[in-house]
C-alpha cells in the first residue's frame, strides 16, 4: 500500500498492503495494522493493534493500545477507549493436542460485532462472540461476556446492564 503524508500523524507505522483505508483515515505512531479495513475519517491513536479480517466503520476513534483481532466487525461511529482489548477465542491454549504450539489452524475464530455509536470505555475486554447494540456503552474496565442491548450502560465484571440509556 502507497500512503500518502493525508494518513500519517507521526513515524513508526507499520500498515501492510493489504490494508484498505478509507478517505481521510488518521493514524497516529506505533501502530500494527494489517488485513484489515478502515473506514472514512476513522482516528487510529498510537500502539494500537489491528488484525486481518477486521473491518471498521467510519467516524471511528480508536485510543491508544486498543488490540482489535481478527473476527471483529466495528460499525460506524464506534468509540474505543484506551486499552480495550477484544478476544477472539474462549478456549485459548499454547499447545495442541500434539504437543506442539500451536498455529491459526488450530483454533476458531469467533466473530464480535460493535455496532453503530455504541461506546466502549478504556480497559474494557471485549469476548469472543458477543454483539454490543447500537448507542450503548461499556464502562470502563468492564469485561463483557455476554450481548450488550441497544441504548444500554453495562459496567463491571462480568459487565452487568447499570440502566437503559434515553434519547
Amino acid at each position: 500500500m502507497k500512503l500518502d503524508q493525508k494518513y500519517i500523524k507521526d513515524n513508526f507505522i507499520r500498515i501492510s498492503d493489504d490494508v484498505i483505508l478509507g478517505e481521510n483515515v488518521k493514524i497516529f505512531c506505533f501502530v500494527n495494522i494489517y488485513g484489515c479495513e478502515i473506514g472514512d475519517k476513522t482516528k487510529i491513536g498510537p500502539f494500537v493493534e489491528i488484525q486481518k479480517g477486521v473491518k471498521v466503520g467510519k467516524r471511528c476513534k480508536i485510543s491508544s493500545h486498543s488490540f482489535i483481532c481478527e473476527g471483529v466487525t466495528i460499525e460506524d461511529e464506534v468509540f474505543i477507549g484506551h486499552n480495550v482489548t477484544f478476544i477472539n477465542d474462549l478456549y485459548p491454549r499454547a499447545t495442541n493436542a500434539d504437543g506442539e504450539l500451536q498455529t491459526e489452524k488450530d483454533w476458531k475464530v469467533i466473530p464480535t460485532v460493535v455496532k453503530k455509536g455504541a461506546s466502549i470505555g478504556s480497559s474494557a475486554t471485549i469476548l469472543a462472540g458477543v454483539v454490543i447494540g447500537e448507542y450503548s456503552i461499556v464502562g470502563a474496565g468492564a469485561v463483557v461476556t455476554k450481548d450488550v442491548p441497544p441504548y444500554t450502560i453495562v459496567a463491571g465484571v462480568p459487565a452487568k446492564e447499570i440502566r437503559k440509556i434515553d434519547f
